[in-house]
C-alpha cells in the first residue's frame, strides 16, 4: 500500500489525457526512493466537453485569422459554459465532472494505507470544479442537499465510482474530501466564477482537517490565474498566494500583451516544482 497519493485535475483547453505523465516522471526522479510510496492518478473531463468545441472549431476555424489564440478561448471558455449550464439537471455535465473527481478519488483510496494522505494539485479551471466538489461534498456532509452535483445523493453514483462494491462510511468521508492533506492549485480562475455569482460574502469550502494546506501560485501576467487570499477573510484563512513566474523569459514578455503561453506553464515552473516535492517527501 502506498502513503500518499497526488491526484491531479487539469483546466481549460483542449487537453489529453496524458496530461500529466511528465510532472509525475518529475516527481518521481525528485523523490528518488521515495517515489515508491506515491501513487499518481489523474481526473480526465475534457472527453466530455471536446465534441460540440471541435465541431465548432471545424465549421469556423479555418476562415479567422489568430488560429491559436481562437482555438484557446474557444475551447477554454467553452469549458467553462458547458460545465456552469444547467448544472442542476441529473445529467449536466457538471455531474459528470464530480463524478469523474469521485472515481479517481476512490481508485486513490484503494491503494493508500489506512493511514494514508491525499494531495491534490488543480490546474485553471479544474482548481474551480473541485472547489465546487468540496464545497457540495461539505453541504452533504451538514446534512445540507446541494443545489446540484453528485452530492445530493453521494450513493445513487455508486456503480460510476465503485462499480458493484458497495461504498462505505470509510469511502465517502475520503471521496469528501476528509483525508485532503494539501490543496497546490495553479493560474486558478475561482475568481472569475466568484465575480459571477451576487452574493453577500465570498466564503470557500471549510478546512477539511487540521493538518490541511492550501498553497496558490499565480503569475502576475496570467490574466486567467488569480491570487485568493484577498477575496474574502475566509480565503485569507484558507489559502497562501504564491507568485510565480510561469511563463519566463521571452513567453513573459508576450504575456504582457496577454497571451495564454503562460497560463499553461506553471507545472514546469521550479518553486512549484519544489514545494510540491518537498511536501510529499514530507507526508511520505
Amino acid at each position: 500500500m502506498k502513503t500518499v497519493a497526488l491526484v491531479t485535475l487539469h483546466g481549460m483547453g483542449e487537453t489529453q489525457p496524458d496530461y500529466a505523465d511528465e510532472l509525475f516522471q518529475r516527481l518521481q526522479q525528485s523523490l528518488s526512493q521515495q517515489a515508491q510510496q506515491l501513487y499518481c492518478n489523474t481526473v480526465y473531463y475534457q472527453d466530455l466537453l471536446e465534441y460540440n468545441e471541435k465541431r465548432v472549431w471545424q465549421a469556423l476555424g479555418s476562415r479567422l485569422r489568430w488560429s491559436k489564440l481562437r482555438r484557446f478561448m474557444l475551447f477554454g471558455f467553452a469549458d467553462a459554459a458547458a460545465l456552469e449550464h444547467r448544472k442542476e439537471q441529473p445529467h449536466s455535465l457538471y455531474h459528470y465532472s464530480q463524478l469523474k473527481i469521485a472515481r479517481a478519488l476512490y481508485l486513490a483510496k484503494q491503494q493508500l494505507s489506512q493511514d494514508g494522505k491525499l494531495v491534490i494539485l488543480a490546474h485553471s479551471l479544474g482548481c474551480h470544479v473541485l472547489s465546487c466538489y468540496l464545497w457540495d461534498a461539505q453541504q452533504a456532509k451538514k446534512g445540507i442537499k446541494p443545489a446540484a452535483g453528485i452530492w445530493q445523493d453521494i450513493t445513487r453514483y455508486q456503480a460510476g465510482i465503485s462499480g458493484d462494491t458497495p461504498l462505505s462510511a470509510v469511502d465517502i468521508a475520503f471521496l469528501r474530501g476528509d483525508r485532503l492533506t494539501a490543496l497546490f492549485t495553479t493560474g486558478c480562475n475561482i475568481p472569475i466564477f466568484v465575480a459571477a455569482h451576487a452574493m453577500e460574502q465570498i466564503i470557500p469550502f471549510n478546512k477539511p482537517n487540521n493538518e490541511f494546506v492550501w498553497h496558490n501560485y499565480f503569475d502576475k501576467d496570467d490574466v486567467l490565474g488569480w491570487p485568493l487570499a484577498d477575496l474574502s477573510p475566509g480565503y485569507a484563512e484558507l489559502v497562501d498566494d504564491i507568485e510565480v513566474n510561469a511563463s519566463g523569459g521571452f513567453f513573459g514578455w508576450l504575456a504582457a500583451s496577454w497571451n495564454p503561453l503562460s497560463h499553461n506553464q506553471y507545472w514546469q515552473e521550479q518553486r512549484l516544482l519544489q514545494h510540491l516535492t518537498k511536501k510529499l517527501s514530507a507526508l511520505i
